[in-house]
């Protein structure tokens, strides 16, 4: 049975990647996962994603992540288009979409087909959309 009602993951912070977040508006509570039983909202200072949990197809726990490859800003994957909203180099999850989505770009022209985030309860939140992904 799908999981209802609202729950919040907060980002994760490794000590070298404050700095660099808060020059992009990045912050504890600018940073966030929130699923509300309906669709997920992914948000990391101004960068936003937010899809409805049906278009989910996996979330799998992935990393250890160079640190210059995530610390700061949205990241685009130039080889795939996916994008990375990124706190630490320790672990996330990566969300494969059925259909891409809206991230960094004001026109929405450029969709993303998956998103990572580096969520504190990385297991928790792949645990907590199970339900709604198609998992392997």
């Amino acid at each position: 049975m799908p999981a209802t009602g609202k729950r919040v993951f907060p980002f994760a912070f490794e000590g070298r990647y404050r700095r660099p977040a808060r020059l992009f508006g990045i912050t504890v509570a600018t940073a966030t996962v929130t699923v509300d039983g309906v669709s997920l909202t992914a948000r990391l200072g101004p960068g936003r994603v937010s899809t409805p949990l049906s278009n989910i197809a996996r979330a799998t726990v992935t990393g250890p992540y160079r640190w210059y490859t995530t610390a700061g800003p949205a990241r685009l994957t130039p080889s795939d288009r996916g994008l990375t909203f990124a706190t630490n180099s320790h672990h996330g999850v990566q969300l494969d979409f059925h259909e891409p989505v809206a991230g960094i770009e004001p026109t929405a022209r450029l969709r993303h087909p998956n998103l990572t985030v580096t969520v504190t309860d990385y297991r928790g939140l792949v645990a907590y959309l199970g339900p709604f992904a198609d998992q392997p």
